[in-house]
């Protein structure tokens, strides 16, 4: 067997696959080229299964759907030159967002580097092309330095604000010999997440304790802490409410959460009114209010709870800041806290009940047209259901009105670095990382960025639906050229035929126009093995 651990003197590509098991790793993304040839020869008997996209980017927009759905880091293998410049955008969102990804790439021979001698995939300083969208980097000079370089990414992707993390191999490294069998390289474990002070849970207790009118702020960085955040919410009586990434992580049932309504006014106030906020694990930035510019005006005191010691005075200086771990600071909290009574947690829900249809008066032109069709995905999407969009119009309704239940159910590049084209690799990323069902929401503009990556779904035989949103074009930016009274250009788009595109790939495909058929085409979608391509025609 080529990767058997009684191999005296293996690889460097044997070694790094062996350590990518050791760190839990069991799928990576990628598209093997000439360069790394010596990468794939330690691949067989690995224990990893190698999924290959149509596109560098479609890879990482896989690893990033797949880090999202599963909180383990996604792997890429990139070829040198044009497989990192093809992964950098999706490498970029997943930047913006915080997502755990490992990049191996390849890079030029070492006697060849910095000589401008034209070789094949030369790119000059690739690692200057990824370190404004990396949280580390590194160029293996030895095959002896990969154990300890594997261990710093993995911690830094553990780290308090995790990210892509990019290291390049030369090519002559692949195939050179390590100095110790394969049995004797080690996983290094984590490092324990901090533990907030015991003063500064005193002082946050106290406060909530007295506040009148106290609100919690959840992010995506409390993916984690979905049952303490509930448990408090109850035992303060205190609305809740989710920037988009921090979706589902309360149930949004529940009658204390107020869901991804951030960018409403009644919401808006009632945050700034509140005699104390809790904000978790959010950056507090206009992404999180959904493209809300203008920052909240806090008129009581601000608590706020991140693992990043930066991020607790980005965008709003706080009354008590505590750089700490989100789920565990939320429970010692509920350690400290008495229960509020029964009839104050009725009031409060009165109170998020009403704020919710005032925030639908506000809704934006067009989205109570298209309602019934995320009243329609709300049907079909199972409990357990995760949901992947796309920058599309019917995306951006179900961001504050579709309602998720569990962490994790919500996948979404509609805001921060807003790429178009994610939804659908992302939701294949997704699908391989979860059992639970996936559901992928792209427009007609989107899909076209990334439609090759059907063709991978199809060889992975994913129950997957992904719906086409067909509103002929870029509908939000055409919107935004009529408001703004700038004539229409470059917004109408000719679009294929979805449906047979999607059989020419070997996946099924249909077109509806009513929210009642998307429940009978998703049930048969699940049921199929293989992907299916719904196209709507927008109304």
């Amino acid at each position: 067997m080529v990767n058997s651990p009684s191999q005296t003197f293996p690889s460097c590509a044997q070694t790094l696959m062996y350590l990518l098991r050791q760190y839990g790793v069991n799928t990576v993304f990628g598209i093997p080229g000439v360069h790394t040839i010596e990468l794939y020869r330690g691949l067989p008997g690995s224990g990893l299964t190698h999924i290959t996209p149509r596109h560098e980017q479609g890879a990482a927009f896989m690893a990033d759907g797949y880090a999202r759905a599963s909180g383990k880091p996604g792997v890429c293998f990139l070829i040198t030159g044009p497989g990192v410049t093809n992964a950098a955008t999706a490498m970029a969102q997943a930047y913006s967002d915080s997502i755990p990804m490992l990049v191996i790439s390849a890079v030029n021979r070492r006697e060849d580097l910095g000589t401008g001698r034209g070789r094949l995939h030369e790119l000059p300083r690739q690692q200057d092309v990824t370190r404004g969208f990396c949280v580390w980097q590194h160029a293996l000079t030895s095959a002896e330095q990969l154990p300890q370089v594997l261990a710093r990414a993995f911690q830094v992707m553990h780290a308090p604000r995790p990210g892509p993390v990019h290291i390049e191999v030369p090519i002559d490294l692949f195939p050179a010999p390590m100095q110790m069998p394969l049995a004797e390289y080690r996983a290094v474990k984590p490092t324990a997440l901090p533990m907030a002070p015991t003063e500064s849970i005193a002082t946050a207790a106290k406060w909530l304790a007295e506040a009148r009118s106290p609100v919690i702020l959840l992010g995506g960085g409390a993916q984690a802490a979905g049952k303490e955040a509930t448990a408090l919410a109850e035992k303060l009586a205190a609305p809740v409410f989710l920037s988009l990434a921090a979706k589902g992580i309360v149930d949004e049932r529940h009658p204390l959460c107020g869901g991804a309504n951030l960018s409403f006014s009644k919401v808006r106030a009632r945050i700034e009114n509140a005699d104390v906020v809790l904000a978790v694990a959010t950056e507090l930035a206009e992404t999180d209010r959904n493209l809300v510019r203008e920052n909240y005006q806090f008129h009581g005191k601000l608590i706020r709870v991140d693992l990043d010691p930066a991020q607790l005075v980005c965008n709003a200086n706080p009354d008590l800041a505590i750089c700490a771990d989100a789920r565990a600071t939320l429970a010692q909290l509920n350690d400290a806290l008495p229960a509020v009574d029964s009839e104050r947690q009725r009031h409060s829900a009165a109170e998020v009940d009403e704020l919710l249809r005032e925030c639908r008066s506000e809704w934006w032109p067009g989205s109570e047209e298209r309602y019934p069709w995320v009243q329609a995905l709300r049907d079909v999407l199972p409990e357990d259901g995760i949901l992947v969009t796309d920058s599309t119009q019917l995306a951006y309704n179900t961001n504050h009105a579709l309602r998720l239940f569990q962490p994790r159910s919500h996948i979404t590049c509609t805001t921060g670095y807003g790429t178009l084209g994610f939804a659908l690799p992302a939701a294949i990323g997704a699908a391989l990382a979860s059992p639970r069902p996936v559901i992928g929401l792209i427009g007609d503009g989107g899909i076209m960025f990334t439609l090759g990556e059907l063709a991978a779904a199809v060889e992975q035989q994913l129950a997957l639906p992904i719906l086409v949103w067909n509103n002929s074009g870029y509908g939000e930016i055409r919107d935004f050229m009529d408001a703004a009274e700038v004539e229409q250009e470059g917004v109408n788009l000719h679009a294929p035929d979805f449906v047979a595109l999607a059989r020419a790939f070997g996946a099924e495909g249909c077109r509806i126009d009513k929210p009642e058929q998307l429940g009978p085409v998703v049930a048969e979608a699940f049921a199929r093995k293989g992907p299916t391509l719904i196209e709507i025609t927008a109304p």
